[in-house]
């Protein structure tokens, strides 16, 4: 009876750290589907800054050419 005692405690000690791992597992899964939700959220945050960074870009680009301040310093950068 005796022998039994020290087995059933290493089968304790096992039990413990075979769930210890399994929750270590679990919590690292937990772990990346949340980055991998933030990842998400962060490449359509950068995918609509893209778009309104072209709009704005074209907006510019409509304005310098309409306006008559950047033709004349273009005009006198071509003259040099």
């Amino acid at each position: 009876i005796n022998f039994h005692v020290p087995g059933d405690i290493e089968n304790q000690v096992e039990l413990e750290e075979k769930t210890r791992l399994i929750n270590q597992v679990l919590e690292l899964q937990n772990t990346l589907e949340d980055l991998s939700a933030r990842v998400d959220a962060v490449k359509e945050e950068n995918l609509k800054l893209k778009s309104e960074n072209q709009v704005l870009g074209q907006y510019i680009e409509n304005l310098m050419s309409a306006s008559s301040v950047f033709q004349t310093t273009d005009s006198k950068s071509k003259r040099k």
